[in-house]
């Protein structure tokens, strides 16, 4: 199989081809081996286009149903009178009426309740969400995965079908969800968060300054940042998140709360290095975002061709306009005071900093008409994670539970097609319609009149599918 010769040709040294060294020939021995004794009829039933089929017959019946009212992701008020299919991973049809379910589907009475699609946080740390920064810091990093694969099934049972990881080494947990083999939602991975020295996310204690060695400290050997210092630094290691599947790439332009040492109103990358990343990522048809809290970190941040501000929550109004200008993203969270335990000097002052700012960003993105993401950025704490839909609920203080439930639907979906072809999920996301995934929600009560029943998720999610597959199903 893998192999640039007749199969009845002996394999000659050659220097320019790995089909020829000894473990390649090797793994197509075995390969042809398996596919002699499994895979005949397989690859026979492919080459004539009906594998797709067989395959999908196998997987799991088709689900009809029947009896609720729509939040489709795009609208804002919820349809009556529909009967909703799901055949394998997406929504085959969606039609008025009580039409007759295909032969042996099975039918989802949903008792009028409303049926909406799944959620999306746009700005989620899939690693560092529920475990403490000390034990994220020194412990084996086994146990961490291990923690995140055990907060990525809670956050999917809070009805969190998709999330954008904003940083962190992700990607074979990413994997494993996508082979089936733990359970969460679909991630967007961003990888390392890229940052200069002493920026947000340079994590380095003391004593290891200068870096020793190889330069390389822990969390950027596990893959949580990368510490770059010039442009041909940053070229490298956005090439390197690009390399392991990223599908956008996070950089930090501004200093942060949780980074003691990076002051918020520093600037912790130089135009040219910024250059650098929005080019490199161009190049691979993505786009870069870039943590920013300041006037400044935003602006330098735009002229460089970024395409997506996180957090933004000190901008002033020349500063919204010029997002809006640029045709930029802001994706934003609404941060408030309990939201994160006190910390001490500095560090207090900047989150009381962010937090206050929390409502005038709101204001100047919806008066400039800024293109607006959801996500909440919970760090650090299994008692925080759960607070994640009441985020979603706390968006009523500025907009209509439609207005935010959109947000955090269709609108964060359209966000994430900015990673063009390194979308790793080309089907539709965050609306009810055909061919789109088959990520649902049913809710116990209407969200549109009340959000935070999303806030309770236990309680007010009656059923959870997404890619198809039922996760919770209260309703028989």
């Amino acid at each position: 199989m893998l192999r640039c010769t007749a199969e009845n040709e002996p394999l000659a040294p050659h220097a320019g081809c790995l089909c020829h060294r000894p473990e390649i020939r090797a793994v197509s021995e075995r390969l042809a081996r398996g596919l002699s004794r499994r895979g005949f009829m397989a690859a026979a039933l492919a080459s004539a286009g009906a594998a797709p089929a067989l395959a999908q017959s196998a997987a799991a019946r088709p689900i009809a149903f029947t009896n609720f009212r729509l939040f489709d992701g795009s609208g804002g008020a919820l349809r009556d009178g529909l009967t909703l299919l799901v055949e394998g991973e997406a929504i085959r049809a969606l039609a008025t009426g009580n039409p007759a379910p295909p032969e042996g589907a099975q039918v989802i009475d949903c008792g009028g309740r409303t049926l909406m699609p799944g959620l999306i946080d746009a700005h989620w740390h899939t690693l560092f969400a529920a475990v403490p920064l000390a034990v994220l810091l020194t412990a084996d990093m086994g146990y961490v995965h291990l923690a995140a694969a055990a907060e990525a099934e809670r956050t999917l049972m809070r009805g969190f079908t998709t999330l954008r990881d904003a940083g962190g080494p992700v990607f074979a947990l990413k994997q494993a969800i996508d082979e089936g083999l733990a359970t969460g939602p679909r991630i967007y991975p961003s990888g390392a968060m890229v940052t200069g020295t002493g920026g947000h996310g340079d994590f380095r204690q003391l004593h290891e300054l200068p870096s020793p060695g190889s330069g390389a400290s822990a969390s950027e050997r596990t893959g949580g940042s990368a510490i770059i210092d010039g442009p041909s630094d940053m070229r490298r290691r956005v090439r390197e998140q690009l390399l392991q599947g990223a599908s956008q790439i996070k950089l930090t332009g501004s200093g942060g709360v949780s980074t003691p040492r990076s002051p918020l109103d520093a600037l912790t990358l130089s135009p040219a290095e910024i250059r650098a990343a929005v080019e490199s990522a161009e190049d691979w048809g993505t786009y870069v975002l870039v943590h920013a809290y300041t006037p400044a970190s935003i602006l330098r941040a735009l002229d460089a061709g970024v395409r997506c501000i996180e957090h933004g929550h000190l901008m002033d109004e020349a500063t919204a306009a010029r997002i809006a200008e640029k045709g930029a993203w802001l994706s934003t969270q609404p941060f408030a005071a309990d939201d994160a335990p006190r910390q001490s000097g500095p560090s207090e002052r900047d989150r009381q900093q962010v937090v206050a700012g929390t409502d005038r960003t709101y204001e100047l993105a919806k008066r400039h008409g800024i293109k607006t993401g959801f996500g909440t950025d919970i760090l650090f704490s299994t008692q925080l994670t759960p607070r994640q839909g009441l985020l979603l609920a706390r968006m009523a203080r500025w907009y209509s539970p439609a207005e935010a439930l959109r947000q955090a639907t269709s609108t964060n979906a359209e966000l994430l097609t900015l990673s063009g072809p390194r979308n790793p999920y080309p089907r539709k996301l965050g609306v009810i319609e055909p061919e789109a995934y088959a990520d649902l929600l049913v809710v116990d009560g209407n969200p549109l009149e009340n959000i935070s029943l999303l806030a309770e998720p236990e309680r007010s999610l009656a059923l959870i599918m997404k890619n198809g597959q039922l996760f919770r199903n209260r309703l028989g």
